[in-house]
């Protein structure tokens, strides 16, 4: 799994023109699965997410998580971030999951998410979405879970 995370002041993501997911202050997480994903990844990811210490402090220093803030995720499936761009000028998706898969490891995600008690906001799975944002900061994080081992 990967995930582009970026800390937002606000962010929505909108369908042929209508808004269907929005949130004010946290993160705003564009989230892209590969054929290995699993339970452990997406559970993996989802808590690395949550305790992410990227907001502010009383002392300015970036110390506390989404929770502590009282902020949200919005989490936006993207299918790109597995684009492999090293040969010619068209990028292939060879890397991504299925989408039927996709979607199924996407509400597992965000039940994960959910679970961990973030307040959580999505996109929509197969559309054309139109993502607004004020990136705070900027802070960007690029995440990456290599498919874990079963213990």
């Amino acid at each position: 799994m990967r995930a582009l995370v970026q800390r937002v002041l606000h962010a929505s993501v909108s369908v042929r023109a209508e808004v269907v997911g929005a949130i004010e202050r946290g993160l705003l997480v564009f989230a892209g699965f590969g054929h290995d994903d699993g339970a452990r990844e997406l559970d993996w990811m989802a808590q690395r997410i949550a305790g992410l210490r990227v907001f502010n402090d009383p002392a300015d220093k970036m110390n506390l998580a989404v929770n502590d803030v009282g902020g949200a995720v919005l989490a936006v499936p993207q299918f790109t971030l597995y684009g492999d761009c090293r040969r010619g000028r068209r990028p292939d998706f060879i890397a991504a999951a299925p989408p039927e898969r996709a979607a199924q490891l996407f509400e597992q995600f965000c039940a994960a998410l959910t679970t961990g008690g973030v307040r959580l906001a999505t996109g929509a799975f197969r559309e054309h979405m139109q993502v607004s944002l004020t990136n705070d900061g900027p802070v960007t994080l690029w995440l990456e879970c290599a498919p874990l081992a079963v213990v």
